[in-house]
């Protein structure tokens, strides 16, 4: 299990450093622009060579992804806590993993 605790970051921000990342290589003949691919992008992301996160836990009782991991999370599952991030424990994440399976389990 990875855990990543972005302090201070903004999704929209990483997207855009990473576009001038491979802007900056297809100017260099680094990669030619048929070559730009969603793998060579998110390999310009800020957590390339970390794997997707597949779970995406929001707590606070916020329901928006709020600039978070914005091209990571395409295929996460999201689970939205009124719990405070302070008070979020074993049992608000074991509860998050039961409501996970239920909508799976609904979905199927």
């Amino acid at each position: 299990m990875t855990l990543i605790l972005a302090l201070s970051y903004a999704g929209r921000d990483e997207i855009v450093r990473a576009a001038r990342k491979l802007a900056a290589d297809a100017a260099a003949g680094k990669i030619s622009p048929e070559a730009v691919t969603p793998e060579e992008f998110a390999g310009r992301l800020d957590t390339a060579g970390i794997p997707d996160p597949d779970l995406v836990i929001r707590t606070s009782g916020e329901v928006r992804v709020s600039n978070f991991l914005l091209w990571q999370a395409a295929y996460a599952e999201f689970v939205f806590t009124d719990v405070l991030w302070p008070d979020f424990g074993k049992p608000e994440f074991l509860a998050a993993l039961r409501n996970i399976r239920v909508a799976t389990a609904v979905s199927d």
